[in-house]
């Protein structure tokens, strides 16, 4: 009996030891995912402390090999080829674990709230549209993978998430973030190479709990105490903690860039949002070693929110347009034409991910994009009763030039005047022919010193290119009548 009893033993300490010996993988790492092509990336891990990790590619000869550490950690980088597959990666600390169907190609880092997490099929009330077609199609694109991080508020940084990689079929295209897949779609259509697509979003969250708490300390000119205040009760509110569950267990893996579509919530602290943003960027970019990666991100789409005739929107993105001179390598795509009255979702997401996808074209891969950037305001003079606009990239005034505004929208609606009163009063704009002008009047404003054009949480305004890129507000002023 005893005998019997001390076999069993020696049978659980091996059994243990064994156990002990298998290779894990964060969940990020697994089968279906994309790797960063023609890129050194990151292989990381745990095993038995203090032991050899041989790590072993199928696109190549070379063999990789790392020690852990005392506390079984281990990290390698490896070279990876041109974008193909599907490859697979043998990783052994004596016992051997594969992954498979993995495929080479670029990855995007997805993120943001509600308006980044909202699915291919909507919310519950809220439709997306258009994308039905794209949902019962999606198996015809193998190319794009999904891996989505489950929401997970942390007060502590964590080493790894739940999530898994999902091919694109139905089923996983139907329940993934519109704005990341339709993205994630228009480059694989048009690179013709593998796309990997991180989501990592929480509805309702402001800026700050997707920074760490020094990154908002250190950020120069902002109201410390109030960017450190939990907004409410919600975890997933507070300073630092979906950077510390959701954010940090990514760092390591290596990406090409971000999208970025979040501040709704910040609009109590529009006045800061521009140096958070740019901080928040700063932070990502040294986390992931590699400060020149591309962070592009959506202009907030209008919506009622505390009453149609604030503008407490459009403040806020007002401050998204100065962070892109904060911010190197950012561009930001204009949704003054998707936003709805009654849906703070808007609907038109399929809009929002050829933008997006137009931007990494024209900025990140060097290729003729389907879309020009969207106009901005450039100059405003003054004669008279008149405020005579002119833009930036418009590029052509004939009828027939590629850039010109449309004038088939008829009236120019959403933009208003006001004198030394500071009163604004709805007013008449008129495209000048051939020329890259707008002319605006109000008989109620005979000497106009300020123009604004969709100021307005909600407006019908509708300038637009022949592209159908929409003009982005904008104020001549700075005068502080938000509330």
């Amino acid at each position: 009996m005893e005998m019997k009893r001390i076999e069993l033993l020696c049978l659980t300490l091996l059994t243990v030891m064994n156990l002990s010996a298998k290779i894990k993988l964060p969940s990020v790492l697994g089968d279906n995912m994309v790797l960063q092509r023609s890129a050194s990336v990151n292989l990381w891990g745990w095993a038995t402390p203090h032991r050899y990790v041989k790590v072993k590619p199928s696109w190549g000869k070379q063999t990789y090999k790392v020690k852990s550490g005392s506390g079984g950690n281990w990290i390698v980088r490896i070279s990876t080829p041109e974008a193909g597959g599907p490859y697979s990666i043998e990783i052994s600390d004596g016992e051997p674990l594969t992954i498979k169907d993995i495929l080479i190609g670029e990855v995007w880092i997805c993120s943001g709230q509600s308006n980044m997490e909202m699915p291919m099929h909507g919310f519950y009330g809220q439709p997306v549209e258009g994308t039905l077609e794209d949902i019962a199609d999606a198996a015809q694109y193998p190319g794009i993978r999904m891996f989505t991080v489950s929401p997970s508020p942390k007060a502590d940084i964590q080493e790894d998430c739940m999530g898994g990689w999902k091919k694109s079929d139905s089923g996983s295209v139907r329940d993934f973030s519109a704005v990341a897949y339709l993205f994630g779609k228009n480059l694989n259509k048009i690179l013709g190479i593998p796309i990997g697509l991180i989501t990592s979003n929480c509805g309702g969250t402001p800026i700050e709990a997707w920074m760490t708490v020094d990154a908002i300390k250190q950020t120069a000119g902002i109201n410390h105490e109030r960017s450190l205040t939990h907004i409410n009760d919600w975890e997933s509110t507070t300073p630092s903690y979906l950077y510390n569950g959701m954010i940090a267990p990514l760092i390591q893996y290596t990406s090409r860039g971000f999208i970025w579509y979040q501040g709704e919530t910040n609009q109590n602290n529009s006045a800061d949002y521009d140096k958070l943003m740019a901080s928040m960027v700063k932070l990502w970019r040294e986390k992931w070693e590699n400060m020149d990666m591309p962070f592009y991100y959506v202009q907030l789409a209008p919506f009622t929110f505390d009453g149609a005739n604030s503008i407490r929107l459009p403040l806020t993105i007002e401050a998204q347009y100065k962070a892109l001179r904060l911010i190197p390598n950012s561009a930001i795509a204009s949704t003054t034409d998707l936003g709805h009255p009654t849906a703070i979702h808007p609907p038109r997401k399929k809009e929002i991910g050829l933008r997006l996808a137009s931007i990494a074209l024209r900025n990140t891969y060097k290729t003729e994009a389907p879309l020009a950037d969207a106009p901005v305001i450039d100059n405003v003079r003054y004669e008279g009763n008149k405020a005579i606009l002119t833009f930036k990239n418009v590029p052509g005034y004939s009828p027939a030039a590629v850039g010109s505004f449309n004038y088939y929208v008829g009236e120019l609606k959403g933009f208003e005047l006001a004198g030394q009163d500071r009163k604004f009063y709805r007013a008449k704009a008129n495209h000048v022919t051939n020329q890259n002008k707008i002319e605006v009047t109000c008989e109620q404003v005979p000497n106009p010193v300020s123009v604004r054009y969709a100021f307005r949480n909600f407006s019908d305004a509708n300038v637009m290119t022949t592209e159908g890129l929409p003009l982005a507000p904008f104020r001549t002023d700075n005068w502080d009548d938000s509330f």
